[in-house]
């Protein structure tokens, strides 16, 4: 890895941005003392795929997280892993036989990855994860094929319990549901599913568009309505709620959604064609996503493809990133600041100080100290 730039944030110039906003914050967070911590720096070191023989990497727009291992799982059947001895995996071209699908989401369960394709044939592969040989013994295990179909974003309730979620080939959005591990799944019928308005689907963006804390889960939608689908019985009833997030155009709405516990959460977005358009795109929760308030409107970022919470900082400190940059926000999301302007799709977290980023053609690793 090179390391290609280094942006040092002083605690002080962060209470110097956020002190203005906190007293507006007052009535939408919860009350206990925060004290941010200190973040001399913040490092992007980009992986040189080149070293590995690569000539280009893949689009990828999810990635996993499996102990110490992480894994990109991108367009045109390729999948990416770093392990911590050092060895760097790529799944061969032949991997999938003769198809070559392009993965915009994936989930883990057990010793289980699992790869989802869009499109139609939908592709949902289960992968052996071997500590000795790395990833082994592909199986499709869910197919689906409808001119509409066009699969979003999955995740895993616990190690039986998962689901996914896609675009609407009827009048709700498309969701999966696996209770047996991940070895067979059911699409759930649209009788038992919030009915969705024509021109509402969801964004393939950075596989966000579910967040789970237990066995509650939050769907998010956008194009002509902007919504949130909640369950907490790991999808066997729902309600769907509105946002103040934009809407109206089917490049509007929410692309991401993260809840750091089952009552705080928030929804980042916009509108993919005005990537500056920053009013009416990031909004946060405090009753489990039946309401929403609109936070740092008018301010930067504008679009945001995927936005997480940094582990271990008490539902704070945030990270949200597009093709625009890098913002950091120690208040909730009450407000943001700039640290990088290389453009990713997904970030996820190791830890409080670690994340990896992904992008087109691209990876990272991010360091807070």
């Amino acid at each position: 890895m090179t390391k290609i730039k280094v942006v040092s944030i002083s605690i002080l110039t962060l209470l110097l941005l956020f002190s203005c906003k906190e007293k507006k914050a007052k009535n939408v967070l919860k009350k206990e003392t925060y004290i941010p911590r200190v973040i001399k720096n913040i490092t992007l070191k980009k992986f040189d795929h080149t070293k590995f023989g690569l000539k280009n990497l893949s689009s990828i727009r999810a990635i996993e997280l499996v102990d110490s291992t992480a894994f990109f799982i991108g367009e045109k059947g390729k999948i990416y892993g770093f392990y911590p001895n050092g060895n760097f995996l790529i799944t061969p071209n032949d991997f999938f036989g003769n198809k070559t699908p392009n993965f915009r989401a994936s989930g883990r369960s057990k010793n289980s990855l699992y790869a989802l394709s869009i499109g139609s044939p939908t592709l949902l592969y289960q992968i052996t994860m071997n500590s000795k040989d790395g990833l082994i013994n592909p199986k499709l295990v869910y197919t689906e094929k409808h001119e509409k179909a066009f699969y979003d974003a999955m995740a895993f309730f616990d190690t039986q319990n998962g689901i996914a979620i896609g675009d609407p080939t009827d009048n709700c959005l498309s969701i999966i549901i696996t209770r047996d591990g991940g070895n067979s799944w059911q699409k759930i019928s649209c009788d038992k599913l919030p009915k969705l308005t024509e021109g509402e689907a969801a964004f393939a963006a950075s596989n966000t568009n579910i967040s789970i804390v237990g066995k509650n889960a939050w769907i998010i939608t956008g194009g002509i309505q902007s919504r949130v689908l909640h369950t907490n019985d790991m999808g066997k009833s729902w309600n769907i709620y509105h946002t103040p997030l934009i809407n109206g155009k089917e490049s509007t709405g929410a692309y991401s959604v993260d809840f750091f516990d089952t009552k705080n959460g928030i929804i980042c977005g916009g509108d993919y064609t005005n990537k500056t358009r920053d009013k009416a795109n990031k909004a946060i929760t405090t009753d489990g996503g039946k309401t929403w308030k609109l936070v740092a409107d008018g301010q930067y970022p504008g679009y945001i493809s995927c936005v997480q919470y940094i582990p271990n900082t008490n539902g704070k400190e945030l990270v949200a990133v597009s093709t625009e940059g890098i913002y950091f926000s120690n208040n909730s999301g009450i407000s943001w600041i700039r640290v990088n302007d290389e453009g990713y799709f997904a970030i996820k977290f190791i830890d409080e100080n670690t994340a990896w980023l992904a992008g087109n053609g691209k990876i990272a690793k991010m360091i807070l100290e």
